[in-house]
C-alpha cells in the first residue's frame, strides 16, 4: 500500500523533508509549486517524485500535507485546502516557527475527513530555496507537534512515525507555549541583534571605524541579524502578543545593568556574568537549534606566502570540505588570524585533529 506525501512549497524545509521521505519503500512524495518556473527547478533538482502546478492535484491522494510555505501565507493555504476534496483520514500539518495562530485557523475550518496538527522543526541553515535542501537537515534536531485538543493520539503518532525518517527528536508541546518558548530562545535574539547592528551602523554613520573595528567578533554574535527581512517581519508580526511581554522584559534587564553601571557594583556585574555563563555551559552543544549552529575553527597563522593554499591543501588531501576562509587579520608584525568554516561537525572536527597534529594553534 502506498502512502502519498504531498508537499505545499518545496524550498529549504519542504525540499529536505521530501528528501527524507524521497525513496522510501511504500512512499510517493508530489511537491506543489505555484509558478511553471520553480516547478521546473524542482524537478530539476529530483527532490520529489513527481510536481504539479495544481493544488487539488496535490492534495488529492495525500495521506499527509506538509506546508512549507511562509508564516504570512499559511492561513490562506490551509484555508485553500478546506475547499478541496481530501482523502479520508488525511493529516494536514505545517512548519511554520509560530503555532498558536494556524492552530485557531484550522479549528474555525471544517476540514472534511482530514485533520490538522501543527509542527515546528527547529533546523534551518542560512542557504535558502530547493537548491539547499538537505535529507540532514533534521538529524538530531527537535521537531516539534503542536497538536489541539480533541485530535486523536492515533493521528498524532502516525505523524510522528512518518516523521521518524527525518532522524529528528519529535517532542509535543501546546502551541501557545511553543510560541512563548521559540518567541524567548529565538524572536528575541532576532531582534536584539538587529537593533544591536542598527545601533552601530548609527554611529557608523559619523564614524566609520565602528564597521572596520567591528569586523571579527561582533560580525559572529551578530549575523543573525542577516536574515530574511520578509520572512521575519511575517514571524514577529504573528507572534507580536509573546513579543512585546518579553521586549519589556528585556527593557528591564537592561535598566538592571545600567543601575549597577551607575552604582560601580562590580559585584553585582560579576554576579550577573557568573549565572549567565553556568546557565549558557549547561546547553546542549551537539543538538541542532533555530538558530542555525556554525562550525568554525581559528588559527594563528604567520604572513607567509601560500599559506592559504597550503592549509587548503593539506585539509583537501584528506577528503575534508571547507565552506569558508576568512583572513581577519594579517599584518608583518602581528599573526594572521585565520577562521575556517565548515558545514557539519564531523568536517570540523577532522580538521581541527589534521592541523593540531601539523603544529597550528587551533581554537573555537
Amino acid at each position: 500500500m502506498t502512502t502519498n506525501i504531498a508537499i505545499f512549497g518545496v524550498g529549504l524545509i519542504g525540499g529536505s523533508l521530501a528528501l527524507c521521505f524521497k525513496g522510501k519503500p511504500g512512499i510517493t512524495v508530489t511537491g506543489y509549486a505555484h509558478t511553471q518556473q520553480y516547478a521546473q527547478e524542482v524537478a530539476a533538482r529530483g527532490v520529489v517524485d513527481q510536481v504539479t502546478m495544481s493544488a487539488e492535484e496535490a492534495a488529492r491522494n495525500a495521506d499527509f500535507i506538509f506546508l512549507c510555505v511562509p508564516v504570512g501565507n499559511l492561513e490562506e493555504y490551509i484555508t485553500l485546502l478546506s475547499t478541496l476534496p481530501l482523502k479520508p483520514g488525511c493529516i494536514i500539518t505545517d512548519v511554520g516557527s509560530t503555532k498558536a495562530s494556524i492552530a485557531e485557523c484550522a479549528e474555525k475550518l471544517i476540514l472534511r475527513d482530514a485533520c490538522f496538527i501543527g509542527g515546528h522543526p527547529m533546523a534551518g541553515s542560512e542557504r535558502s530555496g530547493v537548491a539547499a535542501a538537505s535529507y540532514l537537515l533534521f538529524e538530531n534536531a527537535y521537531y516539534v507537534l503542536t497538536p489541539a485538543q480533541g485530535v486523536p493520539e492515533a493521528k498524532v503518532e502516525a505523524l510522528a512515525n512518518m516523521l521518524s525518517h527525518t532522524r529528528a527528536h519529535i517532542v509535543t508541546v501546546e502551541p501557545h507555549l511553543h510560541d512563548q518558548i521559540v518567541g524567548a530562545i529565538s524572536h528575541l535574539p532576532h531582534i536584539i541583534a538587529v537593533a544591536l547592528v542598527n545601533q552601530i551602523c548609527g554611529y557608523n554613520d559619523d564614524n566609520p571605524l565602528y564597521q572596520t573595528l567591528a569586523a571579527g567578533g561582533f560580525r559572529d554574535i551578530t549575523r543573525i541579524a542577516s536574515s530574511d527581512p520578509i520572512v521575519w517581519r511575517d514571524i514577529l508580526l504573528n507572534n507580536r502578543k509573546v513579543m512585546i511581554p518579553l521586549l519589556e522584559d528585556w527593557n528591564n534587564h537592561i535598566m538592571q545593568f545600567m543601575d549597577m553601571l551607575q552604582k560601580e557594583d562590580g559585584f553585582a556585574i560579576e554576579q550577573a556574568f557568573r549565572q549567565a555563563g553556568e546557565f549558557r555551559n549547561e546547553l546542549p552543544e551537539r543538538r541542532k537549534g533555530m538558530i542555525v549552529q556554525q562550525y568554525n575553527l581559528y588559527l594563528d597563522v604567520p604572513d607567509h606566502p601560500g599559506i592559504i593554499g597550503g592549509i587548503a591543501t593539506e585539509l583537501g588531501q584528506r577528503g575534508i570540505n571547507l565552506s569558508n576562509i576568512q583572513i581577519i587579520e594579517s599584518r608583518e608584525d602581528v599573526p594572521g588570524l585565520m577562521k575556517l568554516s565548515f558545514r557539519n561537525e564531523h568536517d570540523l572536527e577532522l580538521a581541527k585533529e589534521l592541523l593540531q597534529s601539523i603544529g597550528y594553534s587551533v581554537f573555537q
